[in-house]
Protein backbone atom coordinates (compact mmCIF):
# COMPACT_ATOMS: atom_id res chain seq x y z
CA UNK A 1 0.00 0.00 0.00
CA UNK A 2 2.86 2.38 0.78
CA UNK A 3 4.34 1.79 -2.68
CA UNK A 4 0.97 2.38 -4.36
CA UNK A 5 0.61 5.67 -2.50
CA UNK A 6 4.07 6.77 -3.64
CA UNK A 7 3.26 5.82 -7.22
CA UNK A 8 -0.02 7.73 -7.02
CA UNK A 9 1.69 10.85 -5.67
CA UNK A 10 4.35 10.59 -8.37
CA UNK A 11 1.75 10.30 -11.14
CA UNK A 12 -0.19 13.24 -9.70
CA UNK A 13 2.95 15.36 -9.68
CA UNK A 14 3.81 14.34 -13.24
CA UNK A 15 0.26 15.18 -14.38
CA UNK A 16 0.51 18.66 -12.84
CA UNK A 17 3.85 19.28 -14.53
CA UNK A 18 2.55 17.98 -17.90
CA UNK A 19 -0.58 20.17 -17.65
CA UNK A 20 1.56 23.23 -16.83
CA UNK A 21 3.98 22.56 -19.70
CA UNK A 22 1.24 21.84 -22.24
CA UNK A 23 -0.63 24.95 -21.15
CA UNK A 24 2.47 27.01 -21.87
CA UNK A 25 2.84 25.41 -25.31
CA UNK A 26 -0.79 26.18 -26.13
CA UNK A 27 -0.39 29.82 -25.10
CA UNK A 28 2.77 30.09 -27.22
CA UNK A 29 1.07 28.40 -30.18
CA UNK A 30 3.78 25.74 -30.37
CA UNK A 31 1.76 23.21 -32.37
CA UNK A 32 4.77 21.07 -33.28
CA UNK A 33 5.64 20.41 -29.63
CA UNK A 34 2.00 19.63 -28.90
CA UNK A 35 1.93 17.20 -31.82
CA UNK A 36 5.10 15.49 -30.61
CA UNK A 37 3.64 15.23 -27.11
CA UNK A 38 0.50 13.63 -28.52
CA UNK A 39 2.61 11.21 -30.55
CA UNK A 40 4.60 10.29 -27.42
CA UNK A 41 1.38 9.61 -25.50
CA UNK A 42 0.06 7.45 -28.32
CA UNK A 43 3.40 5.60 -28.45
CA UNK A 44 3.17 4.77 -24.74
CA UNK A 45 -0.38 3.49 -25.18
CA UNK A 46 0.69 1.36 -28.15
CA UNK A 47 3.62 -0.11 -26.20
CA UNK A 48 1.37 -1.10 -23.31
CA UNK A 49 -1.29 -2.61 -25.60
CA UNK A 50 1.35 -4.58 -27.52
CA UNK A 51 3.01 -6.03 -24.44
CA UNK A 52 -0.37 -7.06 -23.04
CA UNK A 53 -1.50 -8.76 -26.27
CA UNK A 54 0.90 -9.27 -29.16
CA UNK A 55 -1.97 -9.93 -31.57
CA UNK A 56 -3.31 -6.44 -30.99
CA UNK A 57 0.24 -5.18 -31.36
CA UNK A 58 0.51 -6.84 -34.78
CA UNK A 59 -2.55 -5.00 -36.08
CA UNK A 60 -1.19 -1.75 -34.64
CA UNK A 61 2.05 -2.49 -36.50
CA UNK A 62 0.17 -3.03 -39.77
CA UNK A 63 -1.57 0.33 -39.39
CA UNK A 64 1.78 2.00 -38.62
CA UNK A 65 3.33 0.18 -41.59
CA UNK A 66 0.76 1.54 -44.03
CA UNK A 67 0.23 5.04 -42.63
CA UNK A 68 3.73 5.89 -41.42
CA UNK A 69 4.50 7.78 -44.63
CA UNK A 70 1.46 10.00 -44.15
CA UNK A 71 2.78 11.09 -40.75
CA UNK A 72 6.26 11.62 -42.20
CA UNK A 73 4.86 13.85 -44.93
CA UNK A 74 3.16 16.19 -42.48
CA UNK A 75 5.51 15.94 -39.49
CA UNK A 76 8.86 15.96 -41.26
CA UNK A 77 11.06 13.08 -42.33
CA UNK A 78 12.60 12.49 -38.90
CA UNK A 79 14.11 9.20 -37.81
CA UNK A 80 11.62 8.93 -34.95
CA UNK A 81 8.76 8.46 -37.39
CA UNK A 82 10.77 6.25 -39.75
CA UNK A 83 11.60 3.74 -37.00
CA UNK A 84 8.34 3.96 -35.02
CA UNK A 85 6.84 0.90 -36.71
CA UNK A 86 10.04 -1.06 -36.11
CA UNK A 87 9.86 -0.27 -32.40
CA UNK A 88 6.27 -1.55 -32.32
CA UNK A 89 7.35 -4.70 -34.17
CA UNK A 90 10.19 -5.25 -31.70
CA UNK A 91 7.61 -5.28 -28.90
CA UNK A 92 5.52 -7.78 -30.89
CA UNK A 93 8.57 -10.03 -31.29
CA UNK A 94 9.34 -9.79 -27.59
CA UNK A 95 5.78 -10.49 -26.51
CA UNK A 96 5.42 -13.47 -28.88
CA UNK A 97 8.79 -14.88 -27.79
CA UNK A 98 7.68 -14.84 -24.16
CA UNK A 99 4.37 -16.49 -25.10
CA UNK A 100 6.21 -19.26 -26.99
CA UNK A 101 8.56 -19.79 -24.04
CA UNK A 102 5.49 -20.24 -21.83
CA UNK A 103 4.04 -22.70 -24.40
CA UNK A 104 1.04 -20.48 -25.03
CA UNK A 105 1.71 -20.17 -28.78
CA UNK A 106 2.90 -22.54 -31.49
CA UNK A 107 5.95 -22.15 -33.67
CA UNK A 108 7.61 -24.13 -36.48
CA UNK A 109 10.85 -24.50 -38.41
CA UNK A 110 10.64 -23.23 -42.02
CA UNK A 111 11.94 -25.87 -44.45
CA UNK A 112 14.07 -23.31 -46.28
CA UNK A 113 15.68 -21.93 -43.10
CA UNK A 114 19.10 -23.51 -43.69
CA UNK A 115 19.56 -21.94 -47.13
CA UNK A 116 18.22 -18.59 -45.93
CA UNK A 117 20.62 -18.85 -42.99
CA UNK A 118 23.60 -19.17 -45.34
CA UNK A 119 22.49 -16.04 -47.21
CA UNK A 120 21.93 -14.23 -43.89
CA UNK A 121 25.42 -15.02 -42.58
CA UNK A 122 26.92 -13.86 -45.85
CA UNK A 123 25.12 -10.54 -45.27
CA UNK A 124 26.42 -10.38 -41.70
CA UNK A 125 29.98 -11.12 -42.87
CA UNK A 126 29.72 -8.37 -45.49
CA UNK A 127 28.97 -5.80 -42.78
CA UNK A 128 32.71 -5.87 -42.08
CA UNK A 129 33.76 -5.63 -45.72
CA UNK A 130 36.87 -3.44 -45.93
CA UNK A 131 35.39 -1.60 -48.93
CA UNK A 132 32.29 -0.47 -46.97
CA UNK A 133 32.48 3.23 -46.00
CA UNK A 134 30.94 2.52 -42.58
CA UNK A 135 29.51 -0.31 -40.52
CA UNK A 136 26.28 1.70 -40.43
CA UNK A 137 25.65 0.78 -44.06
CA UNK A 138 25.90 -2.87 -43.10
CA UNK A 139 23.44 -2.46 -40.26
CA UNK A 140 21.06 -0.71 -42.66
CA UNK A 141 21.35 -3.60 -45.13
CA UNK A 142 20.66 -6.22 -42.46
CA UNK A 143 17.66 -4.22 -41.31
CA UNK A 144 16.02 -3.84 -44.74
CA UNK A 145 16.81 -7.42 -45.80
CA UNK A 146 16.16 -9.45 -42.66
CA UNK A 147 14.46 -7.47 -39.87
CA UNK A 148 10.95 -8.53 -40.94
CA UNK A 149 11.79 -12.22 -41.37
CA UNK A 150 10.55 -13.14 -37.82
CA UNK A 151 7.09 -12.12 -39.01
CA UNK A 152 6.94 -15.62 -40.48
CA UNK A 153 6.61 -16.91 -36.90
CA UNK A 154 4.16 -14.14 -36.03
CA UNK A 155 1.95 -15.09 -38.98
CA UNK A 156 2.15 -18.78 -38.07
CA UNK A 157 1.11 -18.14 -34.46
CA UNK A 158 -1.52 -15.53 -35.38
CA UNK A 159 -3.94 -17.83 -37.20
CA UNK A 160 -5.31 -20.48 -34.83
CA UNK A 161 -8.67 -20.96 -36.59
CA UNK A 162 -10.88 -19.62 -39.36
CA UNK A 163 -11.95 -16.68 -37.22
CA UNK A 164 -8.36 -15.47 -36.82
CA UNK A 165 -7.81 -15.78 -40.57
CA UNK A 166 -11.08 -13.95 -41.25
CA UNK A 167 -10.05 -11.08 -38.97
CA UNK A 168 -6.65 -10.75 -40.64
CA UNK A 169 -8.19 -10.64 -44.10
CA UNK A 170 -10.99 -8.22 -43.20
CA UNK A 171 -8.67 -5.76 -41.45
CA UNK A 172 -6.26 -5.72 -44.37
CA UNK A 173 -9.04 -5.38 -46.93
CA UNK A 174 -10.53 -2.45 -45.00
CA UNK A 175 -7.16 -0.70 -44.95
CA UNK A 176 -6.63 -1.46 -48.65
CA UNK A 177 -10.05 -0.01 -49.48
CA UNK A 178 -9.24 3.26 -47.70
CA UNK A 179 -5.79 3.58 -49.29
CA UNK A 180 -7.02 2.77 -52.79
CA UNK A 181 -9.98 5.16 -52.50
CA UNK A 182 -7.67 7.96 -51.37
CA UNK A 183 -5.38 7.15 -54.30
CA UNK A 184 -8.27 7.42 -56.77
CA UNK A 185 -9.36 10.77 -55.29
CA UNK A 186 -5.80 12.08 -55.44
CA UNK A 187 -5.44 11.02 -59.07
CA UNK A 188 -8.57 13.02 -59.89
CA UNK A 189 -8.06 16.21 -57.84
CA UNK A 190 -4.26 16.35 -57.99
CA UNK A 191 -1.28 15.80 -55.73
CA UNK A 192 -2.11 18.79 -53.53
CA UNK A 193 -4.52 16.38 -51.83
CA UNK A 194 -2.84 14.39 -49.02
CA UNK A 195 0.43 16.26 -49.54
CA UNK A 196 1.53 19.32 -47.55
CA UNK A 197 2.57 22.49 -49.39
CA UNK A 198 6.18 22.04 -48.24
CA UNK A 199 7.55 18.51 -48.14
CA UNK A 200 10.80 17.54 -46.42
CA UNK A 201 13.79 17.83 -48.81
CA UNK A 202 14.23 14.03 -48.95
CA UNK A 203 10.60 13.62 -50.00
CA UNK A 204 10.23 16.64 -52.28
CA UNK A 205 11.10 14.80 -55.49
CA UNK A 206 8.75 11.91 -54.64
CA UNK A 207 5.54 13.68 -53.63
CA UNK A 208 4.59 15.53 -56.83
CA UNK A 209 5.43 13.44 -59.87
CA UNK A 210 3.73 13.45 -63.25
CA UNK A 211 4.06 11.75 -66.63
CA UNK A 212 3.56 12.81 -70.22
CA UNK A 213 2.08 10.30 -72.63
CA UNK A 214 4.60 9.85 -75.47
CA UNK A 215 2.22 10.09 -78.45
CA UNK A 216 -0.88 12.03 -77.36
CA UNK A 217 1.14 14.33 -75.06
CA UNK A 218 -1.32 14.25 -72.18
CA UNK A 219 -0.05 15.18 -68.73
CA UNK A 220 -1.14 13.03 -65.79
CA UNK A 221 -0.22 13.18 -62.11
CA UNK A 222 1.06 10.12 -60.27
CA UNK A 223 -0.80 9.68 -56.97
CA UNK A 224 0.98 8.42 -53.87
CA UNK A 225 -2.08 8.18 -51.56
CA UNK A 226 -0.86 7.76 -47.96
CA UNK A 227 2.69 6.91 -49.07
CA UNK A 228 5.61 9.18 -49.87
CA UNK A 229 6.00 7.96 -53.45
CA UNK A 230 3.88 6.69 -56.30
CA UNK A 231 6.18 3.66 -56.64
CA UNK A 232 5.40 2.50 -53.10
CA UNK A 233 1.68 2.88 -53.78
CA UNK A 234 2.03 0.84 -56.99
CA UNK A 235 3.65 -2.17 -55.32
CA UNK A 236 1.20 -1.99 -52.41
CA UNK A 237 -1.72 -2.16 -54.86
CA UNK A 238 -0.26 -5.38 -56.28
CA UNK A 239 0.07 -6.88 -52.76
CA UNK A 240 -3.45 -5.84 -51.75
CA UNK A 241 -5.08 -6.99 -55.01
CA UNK A 242 -3.59 -10.48 -54.72
CA UNK A 243 -4.75 -10.69 -51.09
CA UNK A 244 -8.24 -9.44 -51.95
CA UNK A 245 -8.68 -11.93 -54.80
CA UNK A 246 -7.70 -14.82 -52.55
CA UNK A 247 -9.88 -13.53 -49.71
CA UNK A 248 -12.93 -13.15 -51.95
CA UNK A 249 -12.69 -16.79 -53.08
CA UNK A 250 -12.01 -18.04 -49.54
CA UNK A 251 -15.03 -16.20 -48.13
CA UNK A 252 -17.26 -17.52 -50.90
CA UNK A 253 -16.25 -21.10 -50.05
CA UNK A 254 -16.33 -20.74 -46.29
CA UNK A 255 -18.83 -18.16 -45.07
CA UNK A 256 -21.65 -15.89 -46.14
CA UNK A 257 -20.03 -12.97 -44.29
CA UNK A 258 -17.72 -10.32 -45.74
CA UNK A 259 -18.26 -11.30 -49.35
CA UNK A 260 -19.45 -7.83 -50.35
CA UNK A 261 -16.48 -6.25 -48.55
CA UNK A 262 -14.11 -8.46 -50.53
CA UNK A 263 -15.68 -7.65 -53.90
CA UNK A 264 -15.81 -3.91 -53.17
CA UNK A 265 -12.13 -4.05 -52.22
CA UNK A 266 -11.27 -5.85 -55.46
CA UNK A 267 -13.12 -3.17 -57.43
CA UNK A 268 -11.44 -0.28 -55.60
CA UNK A 269 -7.99 -1.82 -56.00
CA UNK A 270 -8.56 -2.41 -59.71
CA UNK A 271 -9.68 1.22 -60.10
CA UNK A 272 -6.72 2.50 -58.09
CA UNK A 273 -4.32 0.46 -60.24
CA UNK A 274 -5.82 2.00 -63.36
CA UNK A 275 -5.58 5.53 -61.95
CA UNK A 276 -2.09 5.06 -60.47
CA UNK A 277 -0.32 5.83 -63.74
CA UNK A 278 2.01 2.93 -62.92
CA UNK A 279 2.53 0.29 -65.56
CA UNK A 280 3.91 -2.03 -62.88
CA UNK A 281 0.63 -1.88 -60.97
CA UNK A 282 -1.49 -2.39 -64.08
CA UNK A 283 0.57 -5.26 -65.55
CA UNK A 284 0.91 -7.22 -62.31
CA UNK A 285 -2.69 -6.63 -61.26
CA UNK A 286 -3.97 -7.90 -64.61
CA UNK A 287 -1.53 -10.84 -64.65
CA UNK A 288 -2.48 -11.73 -61.07
CA UNK A 289 -6.19 -11.66 -61.90
CA UNK A 290 -5.67 -14.11 -64.79
CA UNK A 291 -3.27 -16.45 -62.96
CA UNK A 292 -5.32 -16.55 -59.76
CA UNK A 293 -8.56 -17.17 -61.67
CA UNK A 294 -7.05 -20.11 -63.53
CA UNK A 295 -5.51 -21.50 -60.33
CA UNK A 296 -8.77 -21.20 -58.37
CA UNK A 297 -10.60 -23.19 -61.01
CA UNK A 298 -7.84 -25.82 -61.04
CA UNK A 299 -7.87 -26.25 -57.27
CA UNK A 300 -11.61 -25.87 -56.73
CA UNK A 301 -13.28 -28.29 -54.29
CA UNK A 302 -14.80 -31.34 -55.94
CA UNK A 303 -18.30 -30.68 -54.60
CA UNK A 304 -20.37 -29.14 -57.38
CA UNK A 305 -21.88 -26.36 -55.25
CA UNK A 306 -18.46 -25.25 -54.02
CA UNK A 307 -16.97 -25.26 -57.52
CA UNK A 308 -19.95 -23.21 -58.70
CA UNK A 309 -19.44 -20.66 -55.91
CA UNK A 310 -15.78 -20.35 -56.84
CA UNK A 311 -16.62 -19.72 -60.49
CA UNK A 312 -19.15 -17.15 -59.33
CA UNK A 313 -16.47 -15.47 -57.22
CA UNK A 314 -14.20 -15.11 -60.24
CA UNK A 315 -17.03 -13.83 -62.41
CA UNK A 316 -18.11 -11.30 -59.82
CA UNK A 317 -14.55 -10.05 -59.36
CA UNK A 318 -14.20 -9.31 -63.07
CA UNK A 319 -17.67 -7.72 -63.20
CA UNK A 320 -16.94 -5.45 -60.24
CA UNK A 321 -13.59 -4.42 -61.74
CA UNK A 322 -15.22 -3.70 -65.11
CA UNK A 323 -17.97 -1.64 -63.48
CA UNK A 324 -15.34 0.32 -61.57
CA UNK A 325 -13.45 1.09 -64.77
CA UNK A 326 -16.66 2.14 -66.54
CA UNK A 327 -17.69 4.43 -63.67
CA UNK A 328 -14.31 6.17 -63.65
CA UNK A 329 -14.35 6.61 -67.41
CA UNK A 330 -17.87 8.09 -67.42
CA UNK A 331 -17.43 10.36 -64.39
CA UNK A 332 -13.84 11.46 -64.98
CA UNK A 333 -13.11 10.99 -68.70
CA UNK A 334 -10.05 13.27 -68.88
CA UNK A 335 -8.22 11.82 -65.88
CA UNK A 336 -9.06 8.23 -66.81
CA UNK A 337 -8.49 8.69 -70.53
CA UNK A 338 -4.98 10.07 -70.08
CA UNK A 339 -3.97 7.02 -68.05
CA UNK A 340 -5.53 4.58 -70.50
CA UNK A 341 -3.67 6.45 -73.24
CA UNK A 342 -0.38 5.97 -71.39
CA UNK A 343 -0.93 2.23 -71.06
CA UNK A 344 -2.07 1.79 -74.65
CA UNK A 345 0.83 3.80 -76.06
CA UNK A 346 3.58 2.20 -73.97
CA UNK A 347 2.33 -1.36 -73.38
CA UNK A 348 0.98 -2.17 -76.84
CA UNK A 349 3.76 -4.03 -78.69
CA UNK A 350 2.59 -2.57 -82.02
CA UNK A 351 2.81 1.02 -80.76
CA UNK A 352 5.72 3.14 -81.94
CA UNK A 353 6.25 4.23 -78.31
CA UNK A 354 6.05 0.72 -76.83
CA UNK A 355 8.34 0.13 -73.85
CA UNK A 356 7.55 -3.56 -73.39
CA UNK A 357 10.74 -4.97 -74.85
CA UNK A 358 13.00 -2.27 -73.43
CA UNK A 359 11.65 -2.31 -69.87
CA UNK A 360 11.24 -6.09 -69.63
CA UNK A 361 14.64 -7.09 -71.06
CA UNK A 362 16.98 -4.43 -72.44
CA UNK A 363 16.89 -2.05 -69.46
CA UNK A 364 17.31 -4.68 -66.69
CA UNK A 365 20.09 -6.49 -68.57
CA UNK A 366 21.79 -3.17 -69.23
CA UNK A 367 21.72 -2.38 -65.51
CA UNK A 368 22.99 -5.86 -64.68
CA UNK A 369 25.95 -5.19 -66.98
CA UNK A 370 26.53 -1.88 -65.19
CA UNK A 371 27.06 -3.89 -61.99
CA UNK A 372 30.19 -5.40 -63.53
CA UNK A 373 31.52 -1.87 -64.02
CA UNK A 374 31.22 -1.12 -60.30
CA UNK A 375 34.34 -1.64 -58.16
CA UNK A 376 34.84 -4.81 -56.11
CA UNK A 377 31.92 -6.71 -57.68
CA UNK A 378 33.70 -10.07 -57.14
CA UNK A 379 33.95 -9.79 -53.35
CA UNK A 380 31.36 -7.04 -52.85
CA UNK A 381 31.38 -3.57 -51.33
CA UNK A 382 29.51 -4.45 -48.15
CA UNK A 383 25.93 -5.09 -47.12
CA UNK A 384 23.72 -2.02 -47.47
CA UNK A 385 26.00 0.01 -49.71
CA UNK A 386 23.47 -0.14 -52.58
CA UNK A 387 20.29 -0.63 -50.53
CA UNK A 388 17.28 1.57 -49.92
CA UNK A 389 17.98 4.29 -47.39
CA UNK A 390 21.69 4.86 -48.03
CA UNK A 391 21.00 8.61 -48.23
CA UNK A 392 19.98 8.66 -44.55
CA UNK A 393 23.20 6.94 -43.46
CA UNK A 394 25.26 9.28 -45.64
CA UNK A 395 23.53 12.32 -44.16
CA UNK A 396 24.15 11.03 -40.64
CA UNK A 397 27.84 10.48 -41.43
CA UNK A 398 28.13 13.81 -43.23
CA UNK A 399 29.57 12.26 -46.38
CA UNK A 400 28.34 11.51 -49.93
CA UNK A 401 26.32 8.32 -50.41
CA UNK A 402 28.08 5.48 -52.30
CA UNK A 403 27.26 5.72 -55.99
CA UNK A 404 26.87 1.96 -56.50
CA UNK A 405 23.15 1.29 -57.01
CA UNK A 406 21.79 -0.19 -60.23
CA UNK A 407 18.17 -0.85 -61.18
CA UNK A 408 18.41 -4.65 -61.31
CA UNK A 409 18.06 -6.87 -58.29
CA UNK A 410 20.76 -9.45 -58.92
CA UNK A 411 23.17 -6.67 -59.81
CA UNK A 412 22.54 -4.97 -56.45
CA UNK A 413 23.17 -8.27 -54.62
CA UNK A 414 26.45 -8.71 -56.47
CA UNK A 415 27.57 -5.14 -55.77
CA UNK A 416 26.89 -5.53 -52.05
CA UNK A 417 27.85 -9.14 -51.27
CA UNK A 418 29.91 -10.33 -54.22
CA UNK A 419 29.40 -12.68 -57.13
CA UNK A 420 28.14 -15.53 -54.92
CA UNK A 421 25.16 -13.55 -53.57
CA UNK A 422 22.80 -13.87 -56.60
CA UNK A 423 23.25 -17.65 -56.62
CA UNK A 424 22.53 -17.93 -52.89
CA UNK A 425 19.48 -15.72 -53.40
CA UNK A 426 18.16 -18.02 -56.12
CA UNK A 427 18.76 -21.08 -53.91
CA UNK A 428 16.90 -19.87 -50.82
CA UNK A 429 14.04 -18.28 -52.74
CA UNK A 430 13.61 -21.44 -54.83
CA UNK A 431 13.50 -23.47 -51.59
CA UNK A 432 10.86 -21.11 -50.20
CA UNK A 433 8.70 -21.33 -53.32
CA UNK A 434 9.04 -25.11 -53.53
CA UNK A 435 8.17 -25.74 -49.88
CA UNK A 436 5.25 -23.30 -50.14
CA UNK A 437 4.01 -25.06 -53.27
CA UNK A 438 3.99 -28.37 -51.39
CA UNK A 439 1.71 -26.78 -48.77
CA UNK A 440 -0.58 -25.40 -51.47
CA UNK A 441 -0.82 -28.83 -53.11
CA UNK A 442 -1.89 -30.33 -49.76
CA UNK A 443 -4.70 -27.76 -49.58
CA UNK A 444 -6.04 -28.45 -53.06
CA UNK A 445 -9.82 -29.10 -53.07
CA UNK A 446 -10.24 -27.34 -49.70
CA UNK A 447 -11.63 -23.97 -48.71
CA UNK A 448 -8.10 -22.73 -47.96
CA UNK A 449 -6.72 -23.31 -51.45
CA UNK A 450 -7.58 -19.86 -52.90
CA UNK A 451 -5.94 -17.86 -50.12
CA UNK A 452 -3.00 -20.30 -49.95
CA UNK A 453 -2.34 -19.96 -53.67
CA UNK A 454 -2.65 -16.16 -53.40
CA UNK A 455 0.07 -16.15 -50.73
CA UNK A 456 2.28 -18.37 -52.90
CA UNK A 457 1.71 -16.21 -55.98
CA UNK A 458 2.70 -13.03 -54.16
CA UNK A 459 5.89 -14.65 -52.87
CA UNK A 460 6.79 -15.73 -56.41
CA UNK A 461 6.02 -12.30 -57.92
CA UNK A 462 8.08 -10.46 -55.31
CA UNK A 463 11.08 -12.81 -55.23
CA UNK A 464 11.46 -13.33 -58.97
CA UNK A 465 9.99 -10.92 -61.57
CA UNK A 466 9.99 -7.88 -59.26
CA UNK A 467 13.48 -8.70 -57.96
CA UNK A 468 14.67 -9.08 -61.54
CA UNK A 469 13.53 -5.49 -62.15
CA UNK A 470 15.19 -4.25 -58.95
CA UNK A 471 15.80 -5.14 -55.31
CA UNK A 472 13.78 -2.14 -54.11
CA UNK A 473 10.40 -3.99 -54.03
CA UNK A 474 11.85 -6.67 -51.72
CA UNK A 475 13.53 -4.07 -49.51
CA UNK A 476 10.37 -1.97 -49.46
CA UNK A 477 9.20 -2.58 -45.90
CA UNK A 478 5.54 -2.94 -46.93
CA UNK A 479 6.22 -5.79 -49.36
CA UNK A 480 8.81 -7.39 -47.08
CA UNK A 481 6.53 -7.44 -44.04
CA UNK A 482 3.60 -8.89 -45.99
CA UNK A 483 5.83 -11.52 -47.60
CA UNK A 484 6.82 -13.05 -44.28
CA UNK A 485 3.36 -12.69 -42.76
CA UNK A 486 1.80 -14.46 -45.75
CA UNK A 487 4.35 -17.27 -45.71
CA UNK A 488 3.86 -17.82 -41.98
CA UNK A 489 0.07 -17.99 -42.35
CA UNK A 490 0.43 -20.30 -45.36
CA UNK A 491 2.38 -22.87 -43.35
CA UNK A 492 -0.28 -22.78 -40.61
CA UNK A 493 -3.25 -23.45 -42.93
CA UNK A 494 -2.85 -27.27 -43.02
CA UNK A 495 -3.36 -27.32 -39.24
CA UNK A 496 -6.59 -25.38 -39.66
CA UNK A 497 -7.78 -27.77 -42.34
CA UNK A 498 -6.98 -30.78 -40.16
CA UNK A 499 -8.84 -29.34 -37.16
CA UNK A 500 -11.97 -28.37 -39.12
CA UNK A 501 -11.95 -30.21 -42.47
CA UNK A 502 -15.66 -29.78 -43.27
CA UNK A 503 -16.19 -26.11 -42.41
CA UNK A 504 -17.79 -24.75 -45.57
CA UNK A 505 -20.23 -22.02 -46.43
CA UNK A 506 -23.93 -22.51 -46.59
CA UNK A 507 -25.51 -22.45 -50.01
CA UNK A 508 -26.75 -19.15 -51.23
CA UNK A 509 -25.63 -15.90 -52.68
Amino acid sequence: MRNQALIGIGLFGFALWAAWDLGGKIVQGDLRSLSLAAVAAVACAIAIATLRNWRNGLYIFIVCLLFEDLVRKYMGNGGMFFFAKDAVLALVYMSLFLAIRRRREKTFRPPFLALLGIFFWLGVLQIFNVHSPSILYGLLGIKVDFYYFPLIFVGYALVRNDEDLRKFLVVNMALASVISLLGIIQAIVGNSFLNPANLAPDLQDLGDLSKLTPLSHQMLSLPDSVFVSSGRLAVYLVVAFILAMGAAAYFLLHTTRHRKVAFVTVGLLAGASLMSGSRTAVVYTLASALVLSAAFLWGAPQRQDQAYRLRKSIRRSFIVAALGFAALLVLFPDETGSRIGLYMETLNPSSSASDVSYRSWDYPIQNLMFAFDRPNWVLGNGTGTASLGTQYVARFLGQPAPNLWVEEGYGVLMIEMGIIAPFLWILWTAALIYSSWKVVRRLKRTRFFPIAFAFLWFAFVLLYPLTYLGLSPYQNYVCNAYLWLFVGILFRLPDLQASAPTAVAASGA
